[in-house]
């Protein structure tokens, strides 16, 4: 399982490497991931809460095992750290989902923000800046914020 994840970071980093529609269904839950692990972290507070949140994301969203998406967040937190930008996880998203399916994960992006109750300045300028890799309008991502902090 875990070279399976480790598989998209190679093929990712390798020139040329990350258009083989064969393993779109596991190199989407990887930069997803990679994207909700980016925000949960960036205030400089990584919650137990915020943790079960990804986990509930990953195992909902991508119908993954309790052992797969620990896996998955274990690897791309070791890719995170060694990581220069979020270009390589927002282009593959680019390349294979439409714009519903992008606004669906900005809005479970925001859920993760939202995740102790409060938006910290860092988060909300990663948001912003994820917009613009994702090609998201600002419009668009109010509307993500706002649907993302409704209860219920």
């Amino acid at each position: 399982m875990i070279d399976m994840v480790k598989k998209f970071f190679t093929k990712v980093a390798a020139p040329g490497g990350q258009d083989r529609d064969s393993d779109r269904t596991h190199d989407i839950p990887v930069a997803t991931c990679a994207l909700l692990l980016e925000i949960s972290q960036i205030d400089g507070e990584f919650s137990e809460q915020e943790r079960e949140h990804i986990m509930a994301v990953l195992k909902s969203n991508f119908n993954l095992s309790d052992e797969f998406a620990s896996s998955l967040i274990e690897t791309s937190e070791k890719e995170l750290e060694g990581s220069v930008d979020l270009w390589r996880f927002t282009n593959l998203i680019n390349k294979n989902y439409s714009i519903k399916e992008k606004l669906g994960v900005i809005e479970t992006i925001w859920r993760i923000a939202y995740t102790d109750g409060r938006l910290d300045k860092h988060e909300d300028y990663l948001m912003h800046k994820l917009a613009n890799l994702l090609c998201i309008e600002h419009r668009q991502l109010i509307d993500a914020k706002l649907k993302a902090k409704k209860p219920g």
